[in-house]
């Protein structure tokens, strides 16, 4: 078997492998509540919102591949199931119940979260000196910003 040559030691790889997989987690639960609010929005918005969560989960189905792809040139499994997602993400399952504004409000907190993950996965990669992760978990972070401001513009707020 040939050892994995990244210029990056085993360990730095692991490490940020490791973080990438949260990132990878947080970004799972928040394409299925995306998508899942997309589908059951409901109200004079309807349309708007519709359209605006459709986007946004494009976007983050987009990143997925690409999260799970670094995982593997870092020489580590990107998680995969179900449990292994639960096990690693901090972001609830979505309630169809809700009302169109607590659906954004909740979402808006959850891209937080992804951002708050993807800033500790862009500091190990920086630490090990990673700049392909850096550069990934940066389109991440502007991404999530992005979306977030999209939500918060369109519930009003700033």
């Amino acid at each position: 078997m040939n050892a994995i040559d990244t210029g990056l030691k085993s360990k730095e790889r692991e490490a940020v492998a490791r973080e990438l997989s949260k990132v990878l987690a947080d970004s799972y639960a928040l394409y299925l509540k995306t998508h899942g609010y997309h589908w059951n929005v409901r109200g004079p918005e309807f349309f708007s919102l519709h359209n605006l969560l459709e986007e946004q989960y494009r976007d983050i189905w987009g990143a997925l591949d690409d999260i799970a792809e670094r995982i593997r040139a870092l020489g580590e499994l990107a998680p995969q199931s179900a449990s292994a997602f639960a096990n690693l993400t901090s972001i609830k399952d979505g309630d169809p119940e809700k009302d169109s504004t607590a659906m954004l409000q909740e979402l808006v907190k959850d891209h937080g979260v992804v951002l708050a993950t993807a800033r500790a996965a862009l500091e190990a990669a920086d630490e090990a000196g990673d700049e392909a992760s850096v550069d990934l978990m940066t389109e991440r972070l502007t991404a999530h910003e992005k979306a977030a401001w999209m939500l918060r513009s369109t519930l009003g707020e700033r």
